[in-house]
């Protein structure tokens, strides 16, 4: 027959056990203790009893008197017993020198020879020992009777050792009470706190607290989300490895304020929030991170726990889609074109025009053409070309004519390893948009004829790669030179801004810099430099001779 497995006892059974099987060693040590403690005091104040008694009676005149009579005892007999029974001890004994009994409480003891040690008397000691009698086991003290100098008689009070037992049992009844009470209060004591223990731990035991440590900090390190827990006083109480990643923070910061963590103020701002936060999206300097905070709160604040999600590789990809439908948006249109064109060229045809049909196609794709070839000879780069060109045929369906500046001059494989393809399309992307959309909003306010501008330049310059966009819009106030570059910043209304900061973020993680300066006529003009790739010493992309 098979027994089913037991659970082992949870954490707070144990500690239960533990504690009570404590509280009863300690009760019991006590107690012991005190027995022990109490009985050498019972018999140390027994000593000092008779010992007071004995020198009383000893240094009595009467005594002496009486010793020198005929017959001491018809004196001493009564004197002794009123004696014992008034100080409540065993016997007073009053003998002779040669150990001959006066007195003693059973009077037929009377004449015997003392049981007990006097040499140590009889040289004028006062002495104490414990003896058995005629009485049976006691504590005793013996000392000598002078009557002018010489010692006539000894006197031995003492108090029987059952009677001291007796006493200490009697406290020994109200220690064992004293000590079961305390045994009990311990108890309780200990089953409150092992069942509060109980509550917090879900009656688990050790073992099963352990591995849900391990499969804690397992799980905390494997979570791609950045997590964080911040106390009542907003200092980090723990972190994970990813909320580490994307706070740019070493290890070693648990502990720390989040003031102190030196990260983008509105970032800290959301982090030291007393209310809850939901979905806001933030910039570090290499990545945009959505905060989420809620706080935990008990009847006091307790601190606040805080999830971070990258975003980074979302909001690249979004922007390389918001590039697509726009560029799917200028095919649409260019085919539009075509069509219309192509129809003229048809009814030319038909009309008997060919030779003038022939003219104007031939004008229409020398003009696409140039632009292509003027893009694709000065710059050979792949993902840089197809951007401008895009971007060239989005400006054009908003009315906006978007160039390539003469000195732009970039050779395939150019492109620094420290900056991927997708911050390339980030950074000249939200450049030309931006500017497209300061143009077209400076001939909405002015109500301007002139077709706005966008000059666009893209260069190995040295040992970086340059790219600048010029504008001839509106432009920037100065005042606000440095603020176009946070995130929420914008002149288009809430729900933008973000495309310069973003810039700035991608420029700063191809360890460049992004400037803003007055640009042709009104307008703007951002210039980002990026630092190439060097190899054993060399450029690894050099300049070369090309298209003018």
């Amino acid at each position: 027959m098979r027994f089913p497995r037991t659970r082992p006892r949870s954490l707070a059974g144990q500690l239960f056990a533990w504690q009570v099987v404590l509280v009863a060693a300690v009760v019991a040590g006590c107690a012991f203790f005190a027995y022990v403690s109490g009985r050498g005091q019972a018999e140390e104040t027994a000593e000092r009893q008779v010992r007071a008694v004995a020198l009383s009676v000893a240094g009595s005149p009467s005594v002496r008197e009486a010793i020198r009579t005929e017959d001491p005892s018809a004196a001493l007999q009564p004197y002794a017993e009123r004696v014992r029974k008034d100080t409540g001890i065993a016997f007073i004994t009053i003998m002779s020198p040669d150990r001959v009994r006066w007195t003693h409480p059973d009077t037929g003891r009377i004449g015997e020879t003392f049981l007990g040690h006097t040499a140590r008397a009889l040289r004028g000691e006062t002495f104490s020992e414990t003896y058995t009698g005629t009485l049976g086991p006691s504590i005793r003290v013996v000392t000598p009777v002078r009557d002018g100098g010489r010692i006539t008689g000894l006197v031995s009070a003492g108090i029987t050792v059952d009677r001291v037992s007796s006493q200490v049992r009697a406290q020994l009844g109200a220690l064992a009470l004293a000590a079961g009470a305390a045994l009990v209060l311990g108890g309780l004591g200990t089953y409150v706190i092992n069942a509060r223990l109980r509550r917090h731990t879900h009656g688990m035991n050790a073992a099963e607290l352990s591995r849900l440590h391990d499969y804690h900090e397992a799980t905390l390190h494997a979570v791609r989300e950045g997590l964080l827990m911040l106390d009542g006083q907003h200092r980090i109480a723990l972190i994970n490895d990813a909320g580490r990643e994307l706070l740019g923070l070493a290890p070693g910061t648990v502990g720390r304020r989040v003031a102190d963590l030196d990260l983008p103020a509105p970032l800290t701002g959301a982090l030291l929030a007393s209310e809850e936060r939901v979905d806001e999206v933030h910039l570090t300097a290499d990545r945009v991170i959505v905060v989420n905070t809620r706080p935990v709160v008990g009847g006091e604040r307790r601190g606040t726990v805080v999830t971070l999600r990258d975003h980074t590789e979302l909001q690249a990809l979004s922007g390389e889609l918001d590039s697509e439908r726009g560029f799917t948006r200028a095919l649409r249109s260019q085919a539009h074109e075509a069509a219309n064109r192509l129809h003229t060229v048809v009814s030319l045809i038909e009309l008997g025009r060919t030779e003038e049909a022939v003219g104007f196609a031939t004008e229409e794709l020398e003009l696409a053409q140039a632009l292509t070839d003027r893009v694709v000879g000065a710059v050979a780069e792949p993902v840089l070309a197809a951007l401008l060109l895009g971007k060239a045929a989005q400006a054009n369906e908003r009315g906006v004519e978007l160039v390539l500046a003469e000195d732009s001059l970039m050779d395939d494989g150019a492109l620094p390893a420290t900056l991927p393809a997708r911050d390339l399309v980030t950074i000249l992307g939200n450049l030309i948009d931006n500017a497209v959309d300061s143009v077209t909003g400076a001939q909405e306010a002015a109500g301007a004829a002139r077709r706005g501008r966008v000059t666009v330049t893209a260069l190995t310059d040295g040992d970086e790669l340059l790219l600048r966009v010029a504008d001839n819009g509106s432009g920037v106030d100065p005042a606000d030179a440095t603020e176009v570059f946070r995130s929420g910043w914008s002149t288009h209304g809430a729900g933008r801004g973000l495309g310069l900061a973003l810039v700035r973020q991608a420029a700063h993680r191809g360890g460049g810099t992004v400037t803003l300066e007055q640009g042709p006529g009104e307008g703007a003009e951002f210039t980002v430099r990026l630092p190439l790739a060097r190899e054993g010493g060399a450029l690894a992309a050099a300049p070369k001779e090309g298209v003018s």
